[in-house]
């Protein structure tokens, strides 16, 4: 199924929302224990350094892919945590992968030399998905989290982007990454 792959909006906020509100809630996927709404998901989406992706079908948003500071401090600005996640409608369709692909490719025209996906254990689709697309078990954090009555691990996959530099660039802003090379789309 080809879908298109574009920069969110902020006018995709109540509709990421609204995808992401059962993650919450009902999973373990997520350690979020109150759902965000659509305020915080545009004011998470701001920042002109993390991108946000969305998949669309004919207007519908099928899933969305995050990035935010791996840590907040400086030395780590070149290293990003992401997130994927799929209206399960959505799930067994490539969708997840295409999307995940253009982030990767996005996260890279920026500038960033490591992204790291945190994943609650177990996940095997999430885990599949990212090591098809080259991410590797970097670590496991035994029991870090606890939701849902149950102690739960996290996995971290690591993809590396780009080759560790003596004087490395700094990332670079959303827009200007997003217009470097092709445009994530289908």
């Amino acid at each position: 199924m080809a879908v298109l792959i574009r920069l969110a909006r902020e006018s995709d906020a109540a509709a990421i929302a609204g995808l992401y509100r059962p993650y919450v809630e009902s999973s373990r996927i997520s350690f979020e224990e109150v759902a965000p709404d659509s305020a915080e998901i545009a004011r998470r989406m701001a920042s002109p350094v993390h991108p946000w992706l969305v998949a669309e079908d004919d207007g519908r948003l099928l899933g969305f892919a995050s990035t935010s500071p791996m840590r907040n401090r400086p030395a780590y600005r070149w290293s990003v945590e992401t997130g994927i996640y799929l209206d399960p409608a959505a799930q067994g369709h490539g969708i997840g992968r295409q999307l995940l692909s253009a982030h990767v490719e996005l996260l890279e025209r920026h500038g960033f030399v490591t992204a790291i996906a945190g994943i609650a254990l177990p996940n095997d689709v999430s885990v599949a998905l990212h090591e098809k697309l080259g991410f590797v078990l970097s670590g496991i954090e035994r029991g870090v989290g606890f939701k849902l009555g149950q102690w739960v691990d996290v996995g971290r996959w690591q993809k590396d982007l780009a080759p560790r530099m003596a004087s490395p660039a700094e990332p670079i802003a959303c827009k200007a990454a997003a217009t470097a090379g092709s445009k994530p789309s289908q």
